[in-house]
């Protein structure tokens, strides 16, 4: 990539390198296992006979604690009947009609696969067994705007050991640390084509890997789940976090012959960059479909939780 600025160099009057999309999985470690399990359950007085009927009582519990703040300010919460369903798409429609421009949008919910507990009678020892299985559950998404990082959203297993995945986008967290700053710059999609000083702007972006990331999904969380502290007096469950996905994009925003601001379409076209140009931004975008050359995405593997 530096091979590639440097041959272009006259025609890039600016470069912006920072996060894009940013997952984080939150995990329970106390509760990721069956021996943390039991443990839970003896430390509440539940025996495995009565699993079942304890953990759908706290479960309706985390629902309706969830659910609390929406219904309190008139917020849609819309089930979906396939988790499929363009979730983003229909929360920034909601927020459009309702002219929300800050705090939560709306709580949207589907049933989809979930790693969980189950009880069952082991015919060979005739006793009641705690193992974990893949079943389906209720998930509950918060979409909001965030007063620091923008449209987001987070989302929270309502079946034991209630796991949290929170999705943001570090252009949008740009975006609005630039208009605090009073920085001028023209925002298409998650791309800025023109951005008044881009030094000051990469500033910005650098500042984004100083956040205390631990205290501050901690506060998602208490968002997601006000009934956690409840649920857990009698057994200590805080949440380990973890990134699940991570986006590093350059921006190669514009040229220098292009009077400023212009849209996107003023950047570096593909023909004008040789093959070399073409190989380095020809590679997947956020939006699944070339926009202009200025994304270069780094996709983060898979891997287990807390490794």
């Amino acid at each position: 990539m530096q091979e590639f600025i440097a041959k272009h160099r006259d025609e890039i009057t600016g470069v912006l390198s920072g996060f894009d999309r940013l997952v984080f999985r939150g995990t329970l470690r106390s509760l990721s296992h069956v021996n943390g399990m039991d443990t839970y359950l003896a430390m509440n007085k539940v025996l495995r006979k009565d699993f079942g009927r304890h953990v759908q009582q706290v479960s309706e519990q985390l629902k309706q604690a969830s659910r609390a703040e929406a219904i309190k300010l008139g917020r849609p919460v819309k089930y979906l009947t396939s988790p499929q369903a363009d979730k983003e798409a229909l929360a920034r429609k909601i927020a459009t009609q309702e002219s929300v421009r800050q705090g939560l949008i709306c709580v949207l919910t589907s049933v989809e696969l979930c790693r969980s507990f189950e009880v069952y009678r082991n015919r060979e020892t005739k006793q009641l067994d705690l193992v974990q299985r893949w079943r389906k559950c209720l998930f509950l998404y918060h979409y909001s705007i965030h007063p620091r990082w923008g449209f987001m959203h987070a989302r929270i297993q309502t079946w034991f050991p209630f796991s949290i995945q929170v999705c943001l986008n570090g252009r949008e967290w740009l975006a609005r640390q630039m208009a605090a700053a009073g920085l001028g710059f023209v925002r298409q999609d998650n791309c800025f084509p023109w951005v008044k000083d881009w030094a000051h702007a990469q500033r910005l972006l650098n500042a984004q890997l100083r956040v205390k990331w631990a205290s501050r999904l901690d506060e998602v969380a208490r968002q997601l789940n006000p009934a956690h502290e409840a649920i857990f007096r009698t057994f200590e469950a805080r949440y380990y976090w973890t990134t699940y996905q991570s986006e590093w994009p350059r921006g190669l925003p514009t040229c220098r012959d292009a009077p400023a601001p212009l849209p996107s379409a003023a950047a570096p076209r593909p023909d004008r960059l040789g093959q070399q140009g073409r190989d380095a931004l020809s590679g997947p975008t956020p939006y699944g479909e070339w926009r202009d050359p200025e994304e270069l995405s780094r996709r983060s593997g898979q891997r287990s939780e807390g490794a």
